[in-house]
């Protein structure tokens, strides 16, 4: 994250000063030039958290006078980047705590303006947490925006487990409230707003898979076409899973198969290493079969337990009595995302959600 960090730096903070004085000729930001020198050692979070804290003390505390000097800054094209982090977050803050009755309203419209320099998706997050039906009203409003950096913001903003992003409970309890966005936006003309709505369909699966089977079904009953692709990005953790509606919605109903054990081309991996396999699946049924052939690790963990991982393989069509051999080479690697220990593994095989019997093999670190 070293790097991640100097995206808010002494140069970012400079230049930030310099565009709100210059936006409003009169004021300064004393506490916010001092805070230039106390970025090392800081998470890019803590710096942001430390130059919103600035500006909101040299800030009068009002939201309306903060609003209208964000607005004006953004006149100049240098208030961009990784210095809107701060600025967004400093405008909820204010928002969130002012008496004005149209403030609340007034700052998700400013976080829509903010966005295309960067993001609004984080600050965002309180005005949700804040009061969701209220700040929902609006955000629904922003599917029909001709900006797709705010269109993108709808859907993005309102994600379940937005990364980097605080936690919004109200949306875990209430998946349904966010789907009107995504119903909205589905068939939205630019692929990164159309990601955005795969990414947050597949948040929602994580505690709403029957909601979101049904929505993917409602956007495959009137789709364009980019609804496929949408709709199998957004099933994608499903289809690990294993559910059903969604492998039938997909096209990989119940299938007749027999599928063979894995070959294994080693029974002990040792680190940094590769494991290669294959295995065969042939079609026994009269019909033809559509398969969605994934493959699971089960890891050892350092307590002497398991915890598996889905990977995808593929996809094939069979027809009536076809066989066909799969294969595929599996990395074993240290990462900061995955540790690995040393012990007993397996692999197994997953077909149209099916899984059947392990293959077991010895991961050795040392």
């Amino acid at each position: 994250m070293g790097v991640m960090n100097e995206l808010i730096n002494p140069r970012v903070v400079g230049s930030l000063e310099r565009i709100l004085a210059e936006a409003s000729p009169g004021l300064r930001f004393p506490h916010l030039a001092e805070k230039a020198g106390q970025l090392d050692r800081l998470s890019l979070r803590e710096r942001t958290d430390l130059l919103s804290s600035a500006m909101l003390t040299d800030l009068s505390g009002d939201y309306a006078g903060a609003a209208a000097l964000f607005r004006l800054a953004l006149e100049d094209p240098g208030f961009t980047g990784w210095m809107i982090w701060p600025v967004s977050e400093t405008a909820a803050t204010l928002a969130l705590a002012g008496t004005g009755p149209g403030d609340f309203e007034d700052c998700l419209w400013l976080l829509a303006e903010l966005t295309p320099r960067l993001t609004g998706e984080f600050a965002i997050r309180r005005m949700l947490a804040a009061d969701l039906n209220r700040a929902l009203a609006v955000i629904q409003g922003w599917t029909s925006h001709p900006d797709w950096h705010v269109r993108r913001l709808a859907s993005e903003g309102t994600r379940a487990y937005l990364p980097w992003a605080i936690r919004v409970p109200e949306i875990t309890a209430r998946p349904a409230a966010t789907l009107p966005i995504l119903d909205a936006l589905y068939r939205d003309p630019v692929e990164d707003v159309r990601r955005s709505v795969a990414n947050h369909l597949n948040d929602l699966a994580r505690h709403a898979p029957d909601e979101v089977v049904a929505a993917a079904a409602r956007w495959m009953a009137a789709p364009d076409a980019n609804t496929p692709k949408v709709v199998r990005h957004g099933l994608r953790t499903l289809i690990k899973k294993a559910h059903p509606g969604a492998l039938e919605l997909l096209g990989f109903p119940p299938a007749s198969l027999a599928v063979t054990p894995p070959r294994l081309d080693r029974a002990v991996v040792q680190l940094p290493g590769v494991l290669s396999f294959d295995f065969e699946v042939s079609n026994t049924g009269p019909a033809e079969a559509r398969l969605a052939v994934d493959y699971v690790v089960h890891y050892a963990k350092a307590n002497g337990s398991r915890a598996e991982k889905v990977f995808k393989l593929g996809t094939a069509v069979l027809g009536p009595g076809e066989a066909r051999t799969f294969s595929k080479r599996h990395a074993f690697r240290q990462m900061t995302t995955r540790v690995h220990h040393s012990g007993d593994h397996a692999l197994q095989l997953q077909v149209n959600g099916v899984r059947y019997p392990e293959t077991g093999f010895t991961v050795v670190t040392g």
